[in-house]
């Protein structure tokens, strides 16, 4: 949005600007990655930025910056360039610009909150604040698994606005899912899962459409059909969350599937105290196959000649896991869904991202360019997926390196 279209230019709440002690401008909030600080050593810059209050419009400003430092006789272009460029490092809106008539009053009083934290996080200039909100509002999400990563997904996306998000479950709910698994309750053993989760999920948001399904997925051609609606004319969802472990080459196939069609993607899990979520968009950035050849080279498990990983990586059959582990991860896969549906917060895809519950401060983060040599997405053909299934049908450490939610 260019600063002649704005009506009322205002610095963003949530960016509003303070000078430092050596008469520096800061603006975007202190948070790292959001922030920004502009020298302004004839102070007009914090002039501007206390005009630019949404009150005046873009000729106003001028005007009063103008007014108040006569003495430099700043050129009215050099004052719209620099309202410019903090436009497009995202710290002004428009206070000027209507309420999205696409939501109800009722709707933007639910996600008036959410609404204030994507225009922190975001850094691109829009025409409406309400942009990714609306942006959610449209979107159409596919949810394979409905376990403890993919219920505390799918609660947070219904919480958060999701237009419609499709579910896919094959299991029902066992005493042992309930330490975790906090859509259900005691009264659902038995119950299949889907029909439990979308109780809850319908109680939670009536202006967000909730559909599912009770099946299992045997292969990639069930993705697809999946993702196409069954119609095989393309894919029928803006984005893929995977949620599900079984089979151990499902993330595999994911991938194939998705590159295939051109759906970004995301996936995430948990093992132990590692929570984190892999995020993923055809053409931009490397696939899942990419980032999981890097990390196995990056690796060095100092095993002796001949040793299996199994000994640096022991599997169970069950992984150890609570509602925190699992709440974390599927919160995390709301979030990448949100980056891949409304570009907030700007991240980059290609990559995994997540904490260390045992150090606090050490992050989990790995990312990779796109490989020649990539069996999926490189120059070549792709290759078709093999089994990668190790005991009890967990995959083993080098076919995945990332968390896995085990049921």
């Amino acid at each position: 949005m260019t600063v002649h279209a704005m009506r009322r230019p205002r610095v963003k709440p949530e960016h509003r600007a303070y000078r430092t002690v050596d008469g520096h401008v800061r603006i975007g909030s202190v948070v790292h990655g959001v922030g920004a600080e502009v020298r302004d050593p004839d102070g007009w810059v914090w002039t501007l930025v206390e005009a630019m209050d949404g009150t005046r419009d873009p000729a106003a400003v001028v005007a009063e910056v103008s007014r108040r430092h006569p003495g430099l006789r700043l050129p009215a272009p050099d004052i719209v360039r620099a309202m410019a460029d903090l436009t497009a490092a995202g710290y002004v809106e428009d206070a000027g610009a209507a309420p999205p008539a696409e939501l109800s009053e009722r709707e933007r009083e639910r996600y008036s909150r959410g609404v204030a934290l994507l225009r922190w996080m975001d850094l691109r200039p829009r025409e409406s604040s309400w942009e990714p909100q609306l942006l959610l509002r449209r979107a159409r999400v596919l949810l394979v698994g409905v376990g403890g990563t993919g219920g505390a997904a799918a609660r947070d996306l219904v919480a958060s606005g999701v237009g419609w998000l499709h579910c896919v479950e094959p299991d029902v709910v066992e005493l042992s899912n309930l330490n975790r698994q906090t859509l259900f309750r005691e009264q659902d053993l038995g119950t299949p899962k889907i029909d439990a989760a979308l109780t809850a999920l319908r109680a939670l948001n009536p202006h967000t459409t909730v559909t599912g399904e009770r099946r299992e997925v045997r292969g990639p051609a069930d993705l697809e059909d999946l993702l196409t609606g069954g119609s095989g004319d393309g894919p029928a969802y803006d984005v893929l969350l995977l949620a599900a472990d079984r089979p151990a080459v499902i993330r595999r196939w994911a991938n194939q599937v998705c590159l295939a069609s051109g759906t970004p993607w995301a996936e995430a899990g948990y093992r132990g105290p590692l929570v984190s979520v892999g995020v993923f968009s055809p053409g931009r950035g490397a696939c899942w196959e990419c980032l999981r050849s890097t990390e196995i080279e990056r690796r060095d498990l100092r095993l002796a000649p001949g040793q299996d990983e199994e000994a640096a990586s022991p599997r169970m059959p069950w992984n150890p896991v609570n509602a925190v582990t699992a709440g974390l991860s599927g919160s995390l896969l709301a979030h990448a869904a949100l980056v891949l549906l409304c570009g907030v917060p700007p991240v980059d895809p290609g990559c995994r991202f997540g904490l260390n519950l045992m150090v606090p401060g050490d992050p989990v983060m790995q990312r990779s360019g796109r490989r020649p040599d990539c069996p999926a997405c490189g120059p070549g053909p792709a290759a078709a997926p093999g089994p990668v299934a190790g005991p009890e049908g967990n995959p083993e450490p080098a076919a995945d390196p990332g968390p896995e939610d085990l049921p």
